[in-house]
């Protein structure tokens, strides 16, 4: 998630906000001198790190081997049963030196203790397979950004007002629609690749791509008016038009993003991630020279910025189409250009449309938040500390959401096998690790609540502003982390219209009446907003683990099966009142008892 600001000046910071997601700062902001001092760092021990990947990525394939082969994802598995058998002839192996010390009882605990903590360990290895190389891709993403707003930057304040207002503006009516709708193929290529249907991962991604490029027509039309929708809501002229170069030049990424996302999606589904990993970092460090020739040496200005962009996109396109060619990772799941891609669209719709609400929900939240900045006492500042405490949790955010992304996989691939106590296992493992991300997240916003302003700014209102909420932002992580845990177990069931619900429930029903009630009516002012948002990650992380404690594994493996043939199931979870799973009324012409389906939410 894209989070940037801008450092131009308005006097009135309510109609500056209005449709604008980030912060002006005060002239005092060095933001693009630590930019400038950071990213040679970064791209410098870029090398490194891709060892070190490539290694842990090794290593953890090795383990998954030898500790936790039970998954249907895990290429190299083994059934529950091979694993206590192999487990228990390398105790007796290892033990046979020993026997007239241990005596047998002890020897016999021992294995049954490794036998049991075998599954969770190789759970754990599997998801961080797939989630591991995802953190590194989303922060060399985030370094993207970075490095365009350096360069927007250099363009003076006007570029660096409109491009952040158009880079603003195409999150919220584009960017967040097509990365919503794309997660709406997870959890049918996940089921799909456990139940070993490998063209339907294939049939899948071609209508993924022609349904966000069809949204991507109704969105361009949206953006060739954008210019005329910043004046009638207050802008300046100057700033609009600037605004409306940038993301005109932005449209060919449309289509770049419409391939991408499914592709994404297509690779992570059979838990090929670490490529997408090298891809980006490749496109990365292209990403400087390319900006340096549009701008610096062809002088295109703000248009360059975005063509940047673009090119950008499309190198990382490019070489993912390559590598899966090249690979050869196709073969099992690709038939070819089908016109099947045409037919049955209503059950990828039904999950599609929830998941880009949910995505939507979460995302347009903190858009409100900058607008409700403006109506405070002091809008300057309060806008300034936004922006930077919305960058840090964009940069966290990158934690947690690569675990979503690891657990929707995995709990999609056994259900999809019809393994549904490994899927279990698997989304116990996941909230268990999230929980712990949330801890370090929250330890990380203590340490670093006094120096961490002033990397932005010497404001010293700004800097106390961010100082004192940055507690209560590590408290938010701490239901965040879990919370998006459990949206990737909730995709990987293919339920993501409870997801839809429990963040509108929790983040407008609950979240925004707390957050204005403490802001404009109690004196809470700007710690107010947090607190609403705290109210929210609370009540949404009761939710989220309410739902999926209740989750009934084996109704949800027989799910899978009837989605993975593209039948219509109802999207909700069927359990009785004692949790226990209730029986389909006839549906998809399986010989079921007619039983009351009822819907935990």
């Amino acid at each position: 998630m894209e989070r940037l600001y801008s450092q131009f000046q308005v006097k009135n910071p309510f109609k500056t906000h209005i449709l604008f997601p980030f912060f002006q700062p005060p002239p005092s902001l060095h933001w693009l001198s630590l930019l400038q001092t950071i990213i040679p760092k970064f791209l410098s021990g870029l090398p490194l790190v891709l060892f070190l990947l490539s290694f842990s990525h090794r290593t953890i394939k090795k383990k998954c081997r030898i500790m936790g082969g039970f998954s249907s994802s895990c290429k190299q598995s083994l059934d529950h049963e091979n694993l206590a058998t192999i487990i228990v002839q390398e105790s007796d192996m290892l033990s046979t030196p020993l026997n007239l010390k241990i005596p047998t009882e002890q020897r016999q605990d021992m294995t049954s203790e490794k036998t049991c903590l075998s599954p969770i360990i190789g759970e754990l290895n599997c998801i961080a397979n797939v989630a591991f190389p995802m953190v590194l891709t989303g922060l060399l993403l985030y370094s993207r950004s970075m490095i365009s707003m350096l360069f927007l930057g250099r363009l003076g304040e006007l570029a660096l007002a409109g491009g952040s207002l158009a880079i603003g503006f195409a999150n919220i009516t584009g960017y967040s629609v097509l990365s919503g709708l794309a997660m709406g193929m997870e959890p049918i290529c996940g089921q799909a690749f456990g139940a070993k249907r490998f063209k339907v991962l294939g049939l899948t991604m071609q209508k993924m791509i022609l349904m966000l490029l069809l949204t991507s027509i109704a969105i361009a039309s949206l953006w060739f008016s954008m210019k005329n929708i910043l004046l009638f809501c207050g802008q300046d002229e100057n700033i609009a038009n600037e605004a409306q170069s940038y993301i005109l030049y932005s449209l060919p990424d449309l289509l770049a993003q419409s391939i991408l996302h499914p592709l994404r999606t297509y690779l992570r589904t059979q838990s090929i991630t670490l490529p997408l990993t090298y891809c980006s970092t490749l496109a990365i460090l292209l990403h400087i020279p390319i900006n340096y020739l549009l701008v610096s040496v062809l002088n295109l200005g703000i248009k360059g910025v975005a063509l940047g962009s673009v090119w950008t996109n499309f190198n990382l396109v490019g070489s993912l189409i390559v590598y899966v060619k090249i690979s050869g990772v196709y073969k099992k799941t690709w038939g070819g250009i089908s016109s099947d891609c045409f037919k049955g669209w209503k059950y990828l719709l039904n999950l599609s449309i929830p998941s880009c609400i949910s995505v939507c929900l979460e995302w347009w939240w903190y858009e409100i938040m900058i607008l409700l900045c403006g109506l405070l006492l002091n809008p300057q500042a309060t806008v300034a500390s936004m922006g930077i405490l919305i960058q840090t949790t964009s940069f966290i955010y990158i934690f947690p959401s690569s675990l979503s992304f690891g657990v929707s996989t995995r709990v999609g691939n056994e259900l999809g096998a019809n393994n549904p106590n490994k899927a279990k296992i698997a989304a116990i493992v996941g909230l268990s690790s999230s929980s712990v991300l949330g801890f370090s997240a929250f330890v990380f916003t203590i340490l670093i609540r006094k120096k961490w302003a002033a990397m932005f700014t010497q404001d010293p209102e700004i800097i106390a502003l961010t100082s004192m909420v940055l507690p209560i932002l590590g408290l938010c992580e701490l239901g965040n982390c879990p919370q998006t845990t459990g949206c990737g177990v909730l995709r990987g069931t293919a339920r993501p219209k409870l997801g839809a619900n429990i963040n509108l429930g929790c983040f407008y029903l609950v979240g925004m009446p707390v957050a204005v009630w403490l802001s404009f009516f109690t004196g809470f002012d700007f710690k107010g907003l947090w607190l609403g948002l705290l109210a929210a990650q609370g009540s949404c992380l009761l939710t989220m683990l309410f739902t999926v404690t209740r989750t009934d594994w084996d109704f949800q493996a027989w799910r899978a099966q009837e989605l993975t043939r593209e039948v219509p199931v109802d999207d909700d979870d069927h359990t009785n009142q004692d949790g226990s799973m209730k029986e389909s009324s006839g549906l998809l012409h399986h010989d079921i008892k007619q039983k009351q389906l009822t819907c935990l939410i």
